[in-house]
């Protein structure tokens, strides 16, 4: 009976998102560079890194991001961090997409670390540092109301958030949308699309498997901190993986035949007609996300979902991830 596996919906989904969502955390391969990192640092400043970070790659850079050394993930999960917290501590509706972000970050930073997990992962680390870039800068401009510096797509987002509008699978479908459907395509087209050996396409889904193990771990986590409804299936508010699922996938597959059209633009005017499409797609599905997902007052509200975080917020997670089971 439905009623009898609780979270499978919202699990179910979560295996599609993650693997779609990071497919721009963990960009497909552009060459077969061995080198070990197991003396670099864990930790560089990310504020000193940012300056210096361009989308091209570049292995003998002297900035860790743009040479794609694993230094950088720490920095970009340090960063991830220093937002999340404050969200959590105060059960920001935020919380729920940058925990997201920050355990699928901590996840890939384990399988980088795992030997000849990937192909070339100083590429794939350069990747994430240049795709988590679009989210950290849309979070920071909004957070001091520089609202024109954000995309629509992104607006929506934390305003149905800070107008707790939303459920809290409702806020993580605006993230994901924002990410997936608005930053993705322009993240893949800055790191490349295409090396000597062809597209990278074929490594396209390299990481689906760490991604999916991290799902169940994700799913317990932000229904025990955040949103019990959230691993509830009659909840009016879960996602359906049945009828959405095969919607993730298409975002994704959307996403690099976006960046393709970018990239192949013959004229600046051609390329801005695919971004304006891109830019109009998201905040489309952003709007479509936000109509299904939002509380009805005074039938239903957060108040429920608030309460429960403020006495919840701190919990342990309540399974590992393939990194370990996080502090906080």
């Amino acid at each position: 009976m439905e009623d009898q596996v609780p979270a499978a919906r919202l699990r179910s989904l979560l295996v599609a998102l993650l693997m779609i969502g990071t497919v721009g955390l963990v960009v497909p391969v552009a060459s077969r560079v061995a080198a070990s990192e197991a003396d670099e640092p864990v930790y560089v400043d990310w504020t000193a890194l940012l300056p210096g970070l361009v989308d091209t790659y570049d292995p003998g850079s002297s900035n860790d991001c743009v040479a794609g050394r694993v230094s950088c993930i720490s920095a970009a999960v340090k960063e991830m961090e220093r937002r999340f917290l404050p969200l959590a501590e105060s059960c920001s509706h935020d919380a729920v997409f940058a925990m997201t972000y920050l355990r699928i970050t901590q996840t890939y930073k384990w399988s980088v670390e795992q030997p000849g997990y990937y192909e070339d992962p100083r590429w794939m680390n350069h990747a994430v540092a240049v795709f988590a870039k679009y989210y950290l800068r849309a979070f920071d401009a909004w957070q001091v109301g520089n609202t024109a510096a954000v995309p629509e797509a992104w607006r929506i987002a934390f305003g149905a958030s800070g107008a707790k509008r939303v459920s809290g699978s409702g806020n993580l479908m605006l993230g994901v949308n924002a990410h997936i459907n608005r930053d993705l395509a322009f993240a893949m087209e800055a790191a490349g699309l295409a090396d000597e050996d062809g597209s990278k396409k074929r490594n396209f889904d390299t990481v689906n498997k760490v991604l999916n193990s991290a799902t169940l771990a994700l799913t317990a986590e932000l229904a025990a901190r955040f949103d019990p409804s959230m691993a509830d299936s009659g909840s009016p508010y879960h996602v359906d993986s049945v009828a959405i699922g095969n919607v993730m996938f298409g975002w994704r597959e959307q996403a690099w035949r976006n960046a393709e059209a970018l990239s192949s633009a013959p004229t600046e005017a051609a390329r801005a007609l695919v971004a304006q499409q891109i830019e109009a797609n998201s905040v489309a599905q952003a709007q479509a996300w936000l109509a299904s997902s939002a509380y009805v007052p005074p039938l239903s509200t957060s108040a429920p979902r608030d309460s429960y975080c403020a006495a919840h917020h701190w919990d342990a997670a309540p399974q590992a991830y393939p990194f370990g089971t996080p502090r906080r």
